[in-house]
C-alpha cells in the first residue's frame, strides 16, 4: 500500500484495482480519480475502450467533421455510471468555463464544444473522449480501500494518455516495483495476494 490514508483525497491520483477485486466490472482496471471529497469519488477508467467505437464514429454520429486520425482512436470505457455520457479526460492546456482542474496538470471536460474543437484542431494536446465514469457514494471508495480492493499509485499524463490499454495495468502496477515483491523492479500480482487479505 501506500502512506496515503483512505481518508486522504486520491485526486489526481490512479486507482488500480488489486488482484483480489470482487467487482468483475473493475477487473485489472486504471482509474484516474478526477474528484474524491465528502460527496463521494468520481473517476475514469485509462485502460478500457468501448469496443467497435472508435472517436471518428462519434464525431460522425454528431454530426462533427474529424481528421482521418480520429477514425482509429479509441474511445474509452470510463465506467458504469451513466455510460451514455461523454466526458473528456483531457491536459490542462485548453479549458471552458464548465472544465474542471485535476491536480497534476490533467482537465475534465463534459461539452458538444470541447469534441468541436478537438475535431478541428484547436482542442487540448492530448485527450481521452469516456462514456461513462466511475462514481462512489459518500464513503463508499474509503470503505472498497480498507477491503484492500484498491492500490493507489501516483498518476502522470504519461501513463493517463499512453494508447496501449491493454498493457497499462501491469505498466501501473510496475511503478509499485519492490514494493510489491515483484523482481527487477516489476510487481508481482501473486505476491500481492498471498499478502494481503481481508480484515
Amino acid at each position: 500500500m501506500t502512506s496515503s490514508s483512505p481518508a486522504a483525497t486520491l485526486v489526481g491520483r490512479f486507482l488500480v484495482a488489486a488482484p483480489s477485486m470482487p467487482d468483475g466490472r473493475f477487473q485489472k482496471s486504471v482509474v484516474f480519480v478526477c474528484k474524491h471529497d465528502d460527496d463521494g469519488a468520481l473517476g475514469i477508467i485509462v485502460n478500457n475502450k468501448v469496443d467497435d467505437l472508435p472517436l471518428g464514429q462519434v464525431y460522425k454520429q454528431l454530426g462533427i467533421d474529424g481528421p482521418k486520425a480520429a477514425a482509429l482512436q479509441p474511445v474509452l470505457f470510463g465506467g458504469p455510471v451513466e455510460t451514455a455520457r461523454g466526458l473528456v479526460l483531457h491536459s490542462a492546456d485548453y479549458r471552458r468555463d464548465e472544465t474542471m482542474l485535476i491536480e497534476g496538470g490533467l482537465a475534465l471536460t463534459a461539452s458538444l464544444e470541447i469534441l468541436k474543437d478537438m475535431a478541428g484542431g484547436t482542442g487540448p494536446r492530448q485527450a481521452w473522449l469516456a462514456l461513462g465514469h466511475s462514481g462512489w457514494s459518500p464513503g463508499q471508495l474509503d470503505r472498497e480501500m480498507q477491503d484492500n480492493a484498491w492500490l493507489v499509485v501516483d498518476a502522470d499524463p504519461t501513463l493517463v494518455f499512453d494508447t496501449d490499454l491493454e498493457a497499462k495495468w501491469q505498466r501501473v502496477l510496475d511503478r509499485l516495483g519492490g514494493k510489491g515483491g515483484g523482481s527487477g523492479g516489476k510487481f508481482d500480482p501473486a505476491f500481492y495476494s498471498h499478502q494481503v487479505g481481508r480484515a
